[in-house]
This record gives structure tokens, sequence and C-alpha cells, in this order.
């Protein structure tokens, strides 16, 4: 996994993961394994409720959470949830975007390339399976 340099209060900084409680289980798997293409770190939690974190690509993480009995419905509700989004590092955003929509997922703002605090980026967003708020993040 590589280390962060730049934090000076935080040694190695960096995204590790992003926690999700998924509310489907399989679609959830479908999107970030099959789709986006995260390969299987490890699987872990008790018998009923497995927990299992995927590799993005660059050494950060998704983390999923399988549903359970109190876990609310797709496109339901819930006071916990605290992610406002997921930033997904890639190199071409539009094309990103494209492969997500081709699989049917609502894309949600439409690339748009914006200036960032000096920074200039193309972003996109859409929404994943269990409601979460997915952005790709192109650095140019």
């Amino acid at each position: 996994m590589p280390v962060g340099t730049k934090n000076q209060v935080i040694p190695g900084c960096g995204t590790h993961h992003v926690a999700i409680q998924s509310r489907d289980w399989d679609e959830s798997l479908r999107l970030y394994r099959d789709v986006l293409g995260m390969t299987f770190l490890a699987e872990f939690g008790p018998e009923d409720r497995r927990i299992m974190l995927l590799d993005a690509g660059d050494g950060s993480h998704i983390e999923l959470f399988q549903p359970t009995s109190e876990t609310p419905s797709p496109g339901g509700s819930s006071p916990n949830d605290p992610v406002t989004h997921i930033a997904l590092a890639t190199t071409d955003t539009r094309k990103a975007i494209e492969h997500v929509r081709s699989h049917g997922y609502e894309v949600t703002i439409e690339p748009k390339d914006v200036n960032l605090g000096g920074m200039d980026v193309t972003i996109a967003f859409f929404k994943g399976p269990s409601g979460e708020v997915v952005e790709f993040f192109q650095v140019h």
C-alpha cells in the first residue's frame, strides 16, 4: 500500500478504506468487484454478517458490510449514513462514468472540468446500489 508523504501531522496519512453498509450485498459486490474491477483482499466478521475488504487498485480499499435484518432496504433512509460520498481516483473520468452508466447505474452529475483551489480536475458522480454517492476524480 502506498504511504502518504505530504501530511506533516499524521505520518503516512492517506485513504486506507471507505466503509459502506451495503443494503443489497449481491448488487454491491457486482458494482465494486465486477464493474469497477476491485479485487478481493480479505473477508472477516461473524457468520451472520460478512465484511469484505476490496482493493481499489492503488492500495486504498472499500470495506463492504453485509446487510443484517436491521439494515434499511435499498432506497430507505438511515440515520447512520454519515458518508457524503466516496471519491475514486481515475485517469479518465469520462470513460469511467460511461462504464458505470453502461452497467445501469444512475449518473447524478455528468463529467465536468473544475478548478478546486488551484487543482484542475474532472469530476463526475453516480449512485451505487446502497444509495451511496460515488465520485470519479481525475487530477490533470
